[in-house]
């Protein structure tokens, strides 16, 4: 069987694209007193990693996921990604509120993998 077309591996690209989306994203926000232009530029050059990894993740993923699937699936991720990095990175705490909106995502992943009718 083709690697490419296992049901983990854009879930694996995903999670790397994820990693280089949340630092591009949020990763300046250590950086405050440095201006705007520089962290948009800096910004900018992570963000063409994290397309390196989600177009290849897209197309991948398209020929085992429906795209629907696949979008949920990504949202998950991100949000997981995200809370390592506000607790690691950021220094921040996930509260019981955040804990309960991430299940109300999982729910939603379950939904969308129910059988068609």
């Amino acid at each position: 069987m083709d690697f490419t077309y296992s049901r983990w591996f854009p879930i694996v690209l995903l999670s790397c694209s994820n990693v280089f989306m949340t630092f591009a994203w949020y990763g300046h926000l250590k950086f405050k007193s440095k201006p705007l232009i520089l962290v948009i530029l800096a910004s900018w050059g992570i963000a063409f990693f994290e397309y390196i990894f989600m177009v290849p993740a897209n197309r991948w993923g398209n020929s085992v996921y429906s795209a629907t699937q696949f979008k949920i699936i990504q949202e998950i991720i991100t949000l997981t990604v995200f809370a390592g990095f506000a607790i690691l990175y950021l220094g921040e705490r996930i509260r019981w509120n955040h804990m309960a909106a991430f299940v109300c995502i999982l729910a939603a992943v379950a939904f969308t993998f129910l059988p068609k009718e």
